[in-house]
């Protein structure tokens, strides 16, 4: 199994969705990660992070708020932004970055 490391050093973009049980804005991210998965086929991925069980992982990247969404590529972000997303929006930042 790849470990959070391997992944986004991967050299196609993963989309990391760093999120809680407990947070609103996150559960209404979860359809429209879904939603991007779909489009986007194998040209990208879309991981989820709880931040409760991965605590050091969120430190690391200094997430402050839930829903924190972060577009890795080889290794490097490259984009991030807090709060709930359109997809339409995900898209492109994917689609920037393949």
């Amino acid at each position: 199994m790849k470990t959070f490391t391997d992944l986004i050093n991967d050299n196609k973009p993963v989309l990391v969705d760093f999120s809680a049980e407990w947070c609103s804005p996150c559960k209404m991210m979860a359809p429209i990660l879904k939603e991007v998965a779909r489009s986007i086929g194998e040209s990208a991925s879309v991981i989820k992070v709880d931040i409760d069980k991965n605590q050091a992982t969120a430190n690391r990247y200094q997430v402050q708020s839930v829903p924190t969404l972060i577009l890795f590529k080889n290794g490097e972000i490259k984009w991030r932004q807090s709060g709930v997303v359109p997809a339409n929006h995900l898209l492109r930042v994917i689609e920037e970055n393949i």
